[in-house]
């Protein structure tokens, strides 16, 4: 009987001890030691395949752990309609399940945690900080327009090598140079690189006009990138694929981000906590999984919410971070001793 309740009690402490933690501070060191695994570990022989649900961009050739999902997608829908029932659509089965198993552990915090060109991002906006520049943010309406963009990047992605090999709409099949033609434009291609000293993506390619066109283009998202992520938190993430895909799937994901509709008063801290600033998550109370598709689940929310109860991390189903009063009040005297030194 002693030992149970000694088993309850060292249970509580624990639980009050993530509750009360600082998830901010956890997640710097989180997100620096993703990066170098996604930046290097393939300099130690990792290779975690080519179905992750993360930005491991193929074009750091020597770093890379793996390949994003996106990369290899784009690979696998260039087939011809006659083979899509054969090996090679099993190809593509196979690849998209193996995604979906990554996915259902981490859900949309491998944006959050775990993607280095979302890291890259959050330095940037610490810059900001630093040289104390205020950012900007998006109207309602603006928000709700960009949501869109995503969604037709990704069909973009899927139709552009299908109408490699077939022909689309009666149309003529489109250029080989249009191969990967997302990647070559992501800023992934050109940023990630350089941290293994790789400066050989920042080019343009003449060989063809397709291929300077493209090439031309990356350069220049790569410069929006930069300029976007110094003036709007986590910028590339409302133009981001992998972060529609991640949505379309998530509700199938062991790790969830859910709401007491009941204990919520909207006052709205977790907006203004929230980095893309999702009005929702303060607005809906009749939601219980409250991930939205631009949420990155980096449980900033959840840390600034003054209500017991009210938001709650879980892994299959058990509570691993909870919204307290308790824990509020510690983090908000933390951080006003830590402005005031």
């Amino acid at each position: 009987m002693t030992t149970s309740c000694e088993n309850i009690e060292i249970m509580s402490k624990l639980r009050s001890f993530l509750n009360n933690g600082d998830v901010g501070r956890f997640r710097f060191w989180f997100q620096l030691a993703a990066f170098v695994f996604f930046i290097y570990g393939g300099y130690l022989y990792i290779d975690l395949g080519n179905s992750l649900p993360t930005f491991s961009c193929p074009f750091n050739a020597d770093g890379k752990p793996g390949v994003c999902y996106v990369y290899a997608i784009q690979h696998q829908f260039h087939i011809p309609w006659g083979q899509i029932i054969s090996w090679r659509g099993l190809g593509i089965l196979t690849g998209f399940l193996t995604f979906l198993a990554w996915l259902l552990v981490f859900n949309k915090a491998w944006c959050g945690y775990a993607c280095p060109l979302g890291t890259v991002q959050d330095w940037i906006t610490k810059l900001r900080q630093k040289m104390g520049i205020a950012y900007s943010t998006y109207s309602e309406g603006g928000f709700e327009k960009l949501k869109k963009v995503k969604y037709i990047l990704l069909v973009l992605l899927l139709l552009i090598p299908l109408g490699m090999s077939n022909s689309l709409l009666g149309l003529p099949k489109f250029s080989s140079d249009l191969s990967v033609a997302f990647c070559k434009l992501c800023p992934s291609r050109t940023v990630l690189p350089v941290f293994t000293g790789d400066l050989s993506q920042f080019h343009i390619d003449f060989s063809t006009r397709t291929s300077m066109v493209m090439t031309t283009l990356g350069l220049i998202v790569t410069g929006g990138f930069f300029v976007g992520a110094f003036v709007k938190k986590r910028f590339f993430c409302f133009f981001c694929p992998m972060s529609a895909l991640h949505y379309l799937c998530n509700k199938f994901a062991f790790l969830r981000l859910t709401k007491d509709g009941s204990k919520c008063t909207r006052c709205g801290d977790c907006y203004r906590a929230c980095d893309v600033r999702i009005k929702a998550i303060a607005d809906d109370v009749e939601s219980t999984n409250i991930v939205k598709d631009d949420c990155m689940m980096c449980f900033k929310c959840v840390a600034a919410c003054p209500e017991k109860g009210a938001l709650e991390v879980k892994f299959l189903n058990v509570p691993l971070y909870t919204s307290t009063d308790e824990g509020f009040i510690k983090r908000q005297q933390k951080y006003s001793e830590e402005e005031k030194s």
